[in-house]
């Protein structure tokens, strides 16, 4: 059964809802465990993805309950909703460890965020066995919602199909034909390689070559002068690393003058702290895929402007959708009356909606994708920003039905 929730017709549906039963749902007690709601926020607090994700994915939480508290009141199904974070420091067993401590002892009824696709499908596994709801927002692998897909992990924002789906084809269509794909060696790297050398060579293209890398590194001369020498020569080189590895990368194909020796650069992901920290003058004209960008229109730039105020920053693409997955999250035991997760999947599954984040979004009750608009993007010269934070100019919308990748054979809900 699908289900189309606005921010008003949700608030007008539960505000009678219970006006006629007199109170709260957590009135006749017993209906939200441990008599309040704690969200977890496990992402990379220190490391490469600490810009694009890190402190302000937390701050993006907290601007949820926030939120949600002033909309509801009273009404609300509980006033005591508390934000704990962690980092997991891009290590699966890490953050396998702080997802097991987030939902066994910190009493965690959602974790939120985890960049890092090795980290991520290790909190999935611990998101089915504790029977917690899990929203991914910072990994790209579409094992996600793949063969490790379970009925307690929600992808959320973007993953590799989507990101290769608009660059790969987009590029290779322009006249990249002949790649050489360079890509972090775990399982975002691998995912994006599969799925760039699917587009590029449905598109017409070719993958000369392709070499793993280390994950972190700051060092990619090897790789880089290894391009040149190949035969035929690339147009493209395809970087698919991401948050400092990229910044890394394109400062090091800069200093090695590739695009004067006729190599192009494109970039599987890429936020706009990438841009800040490499210049956006260094990277005026690149096209790229997004989820989401903060000035996409007035929506998302007055809660953009929000956000700036609350943490001093511009949000990226994960800050948003991870205020999104919470503030979806949230609505939805507010329509249940009660945190079990059978119960919070019901109103989730299904779900159509559109807020700052996601456009017309739906969470499959298939694979539990959330499939959204997504934006084929340029960065702006210089000259043309509004603002030293204004980075990025839409180039064209890929609605949903064509962002993301029809549910697999391999997802079974359990």
């Amino acid at each position: 059964m699908k289900r189309t929730w606005t921010v008003a017709t949700a608030g007008i549906a539960m505000t009678a809802l219970l006006a006629g039963c007199g109170g709260g749902p957590a009135a006749d007690g017993g209906k939200i465990s441990d008599d309040k709601i704690t969200l977890g926020v496990l992402t990379d607090l220190s490391g490469v993805y600490a810009d694009l994700a890190g402190p302000n994915a937390v701050a993006a939480v907290e601007m949820a309950v926030a939120d949600f508290k002033k909309k509801h009141g009273d009404k609300a199904v509980t006033g005591d909703i508390e934000v704990v974070s962690a980092d997991h420091q891009n290590k699966p067993e890490i953050a396998n460890t702080q997802a097991r401590e987030m939902y066994d002892r910190k009493k965690a009824d959602a974790i939120f965020d985890v960049p890092t696709s090795s980290a991520a499908l290790a909190v999935a596994t611990i998101a089915e066995q504790s029977k917690q709801l899990y929203f991914n927002i910072g990994a790209a692998t579409t094992e996600l919602s793949g063969k490790s897909c379970n009925k307690y992990t929600y992808a959320w924002a973007y993953d590799s199909y989507m990101l290769a789906n608009g660059t790969g084809t987009n590029v290779t269509r322009k006249g990249g034909e002949n790649w050489y794909l360079l890509y972090p060696d775990y399982a975002f790297g691998q995912d994006m390689q599969a799925k760039f050398s699917t587009a590029i060579t449905g598109a017409g293209g070719k993958v000369l070559a392709k070499d793993p890398t280390p994950f972190p590194s700051d060092n990619y001369s090897t790789f880089l002068l290894k391009a040149p020498t190949l035969k035929p020569k690339p147009d493209v080189i395809g970087v698919l690393q991401a948050g400092g590895d990229l910044v890394n990368v394109v400062k090091q194909y800069k200093q090695f003058k590739l695009k004067e020796k006729g190599i192009k650069l494109a970039i599987g992901l890429m936020f706009d702290t990438d841009i800040k920290s490499i210049g956006a003058k260094n990277l005026a004209g690149t096209t790229f895929t997004s989820a989401w960008f903060w000035n996409l229109d007035d929506k998302s730039r007055a809660w953009a402007d929000r956000f700036k105020a609350k943490t001093g920053d511009r949000p990226t693409f994960d800050h948003a959708a991870n205020y999104s997955a919470a503030t979806q999250y949230l609505e939805a035991v507010q329509r249940a009356g009660t945190d079990k997760s059978e119960a919070v999947t019901e109103e989730l599954d299904g779900m159509k909606f559109d807020d700052p984040f996601a456009r017309n979004a739906e969470v499959r009750a298939a694979d539990h994708r959330l499939a959204h608009d997504a934006y084929l993007v340029k960065v702006k010269d210089p000259a043309e920003a509004t603002e030293p934070d204004d980075f990025t100019e839409l180039v064209e919308t890929i609605p949903a039905a064509e962002a993301f990748d029809e549910p697999s054979a391999e997802c079974r809900m359990n």
